[in-house]
């Protein structure tokens, strides 16, 4: 805390800067344009910093912050994704570690094809297990539309996941 009463901006990132890290990664699957949209964050928060925390949520408000550098990267750049005809090569391998990375991989490529509001908020409920309100109030929606948001990434993973089942049967 400050003389003023207020969170130090210094402390705030020292203690969690890692969080962030984490959940930026989470979003963005790439550990470079993870810290890239950290550190723009708090570039542009440090200036704004005393205006953030007397809004009550400096933590929802940087991870936001987090999301639309991403997005605007995203977006930016016009990055797509590049399909895989066959991501599980060890099918039929004798159970082992490496089955287990190779599911964890072929779940973190689906869940990476989403959109990255989508993917966002299904990293805040299933990773981090956050509510609905607080994701809301991360992402800088409603309630509703976290749920929306969410189920609509659940319907595209199904379909994914059920079009390359059909894919491997044939």
């Amino acid at each position: 805390m400050g003389e003023t009463g207020e969170v130090d901006f210094s402390a705030w990132v020292a203690a969690r800067g890692p969080a962030l890290l984490r959940f930026a990664y989470l979003v963005t699957r790439d550990r470079g344009r993870a810290e890239e949209a950290v550190q723009s964050a708090l570039a542009a928060a440090c200036p704004r910093w005393a205006r953030i925390v007397r809004g009550g949520a400096p933590e929802a408000y940087v991870r936001r912050m987090v999301v639309n550098t991403d997005t605007t990267f995203w977006r930016r750049f016009r990055r797509r994704e590049v399909l895989v005809s066959d991501l599980s090569p060890l099918a039929g391998a004798a159970a082992d570690v490496s089955e287990a990375v190779v599911a964890e991989d072929f779940a973190w490529a689906l869940v990476s094809s989403l959109p990255v509001r989508q993917r966002a908020a299904v990293v805040l409920r299933y990773y981090e297990g956050r509510t609905d309100a607080e994701i809301a109030s991360i992402l800088s929606c409603s309630e509703g539309t976290v749920r929306s948001q969410i189920h609509r990434a659940l319907a595209a993973l199904r379909s994914r996941l059920n079009s390359q089942e059909e894919a491997e049967r044939t």
